[in-house]
């Protein structure tokens, strides 16, 4: 078996994954590590070369070597080794959106992660919410397909609630994320669709969800402090500013307790394999679902090893545990994307 350490990508999230890699490939050791370039090229890169890749939430990745193929189709026709695994440190765009994964699918190629099915729907926030709407409580929200109505959208929520949140549809809402209160300018939204929904004031927890031996297990929860007049966007998230992590969260028992149910009962019913992260908001009226990532960032400084190292669970062992389902799962999946996403 030979793993192979995908990163890159075209999405805005492409710095995350070069240092999710980098991440990866120093506690493996010994991985293959493919960049998928925003060019839509793929480099078989020198494991010190990426080590040693300073700042890499903010400096793009430049592979020293050329490219071995035009596309990652080519790539995954044309493998040079036997019994590969992908263990996918992609994240957002079409690495996270069910496009990567069904390409492996096709090809019978195994992959860590959720399959394209699940992916797809997580990846949409709106059919997400719909998914998940019978196990876990959401706020109300709107999509918006057609920048003619996103005003028209944004007055008639801001009608019964002060204050509502606009994210992308599709992808992370460290970009393009915007906080509106009633009587405020609207915002120039571009890039539709988008989602607005319902501002829940509360506290930020999130939570991840792991396969183990006996199924699906929630980790600890942490909860992230925002200073006055910060945002958990990509800056908060990624550079430090702003924004404290406390793992685990100084939470009362039921709070946590519901957090970790409703992150397990989303991660079921969105179908989702190996693992995952919720982001969830804590009112005083119970805690809310926000939005479900089927594959978190694994950087040294992310959430999910953050909660991995609490629970006592090696960041080594956690990554071979996922290339050991994806190995199990095969194809079809172990339990099935459509008919656990359908149920």
């Amino acid at each position: 078996m030979t793993v192979i350490v995908l990163f890159g990508g075209r999405s805005d999230e492409r710095h995350v994954s070069v240092a999710s890699a980098q991440n990866v490939v120093r506690t493996l050791g010994a991985p293959l590590a493919w960049f998928w370039a925003r060019n839509g090229s793929v480099y078989d890169v020198n494991r010190d070369e990426l080590l040693a890749h300073p700042n890499p939430f903010t400096n793009d990745f430049q592979p020293s070597r050329p490219a071995i193929w035009p596309d990652l189709e080519m790539a995954l026709d044309t493998l040079p080794v036997d019994d590969p695994v992908f263990l996918l440190a992609l994240h957002g765009g079409e690495g996270e959106d069910g496009t990567v994964q069904r390409l492996m699918e096709a090809r019978g190629i195994p992959f860590t992660g959720s399959g394209s099915t699940a992916s797809a729907a997580a990846f949409d926030k709106g059919r997400a919410k719909e998914i998940v709407k019978d196990r876990v409580r959401i706020a109300e929200s709107r999509v918006v397909q057609d920048v003619r109505s996103i005003d028209a959208t944004i007055a008639d929520m801001l009608d019964r609630h002060e204050k509502i949140v606009l994210k992308p549809l599709a992808g992370g809402s460290s970009r393009g994320l915007f906080f509106v209160d009633r009587g405020s300018a609207i915002p120039v939204v571009e890039n539709i669709p988008y989602i607005v929904e319902q501002f829940i004031a509360g506290r930020e927890l999130t939570v991840g969800v792991v396969e183990g031996g006996d199924g699906p297990f929630p980790l600890p929860v942490i909860e992230v402090e925002i200073d006055p007049g910060a945002r958990f966007d990509y800056e908060g998230k990624y550079l430090g500013k702003g924004t404290r992590e406390i793992c685990p969260a100084k939470i009362p028992d039921t709070m946590r307790d519901e957090a970790q149910m409703m992150s397990l009962a989303a991660h079921i019913a969105l179908g989702c394999d190996g693992y995952s992260r919720s982001d969830l908001i804590a009112s005083e009226d119970g805690v809310y679902f926000l939005e479900l990532n089927t594959l978190p960032g694994l950087t040294t400084s992310s959430l999910v090893p953050q909660q991995l190292n609490e629970a006592g669970i090696s960041f080594r062992d956690f990554l071979e545990q996922q290339v050991a389902i994806a190995k199990e799962n095969g194809f079809p999946r172990r339990r099935g994307d459509a008919e656990k996403t359908s149920s």
